[in-house]
């Protein structure tokens, strides 16, 4: 599994982690059951604090993309990519809300805001 850290970024440290292992099980590289590195290797690979992986393994734990076992390892639990989806588009419509909102509080009409959109999408 390779990660890769941008120290420039503004996203921390360890939603880069969660973000690109996540990225990973929705493409199909990391299946079911693959074990992931410990939180020690992982952090040497990286040279980062063992504290930033756990917290990005805690979260993706939390989030159900991995399942940790003591003394064994930290594995990527089953998930539906379908289910996965629906995180996604339940965040995308949340950026678009805040979006919208930003929009009409400096005056924008929904003619304007939707012209817009299909601007960006042409992009």
């Amino acid at each position: 599994m390779k990660i890769i850290i941008n120290n420039s970024s503004m996203q921390p440290l360890y939603e880069q982690i969660t973000d690109q292992i996540k990225r990973a099980v929705m493409q199909g590289t990391l299946k079911e059951g693959d074990n992931l590195p410990s939180v020690r290797t992982l952090a040497k690979e990286l040279r980062i604090s063992a504290l930033t992986v756990k917290k990005s393994y805690d979260n993706l734990e939390q989030e159900g993309f991995i399942v940790t076992v003591h003394g064994k390892g930290s594995f990527i639990a089953y998930t539906s990519k379908e289910f996965i989806l629906e995180g996604k588009k339940k965040e995308i419509e949340i950026d678009m809300e805040a979006a919208i909102r930003k929009g009409r509080s400096c005056g924008m009409k929904d003619e304007e805001l939707t012209e817009l959109f299909y601007l960006i999408l042409e992009d």
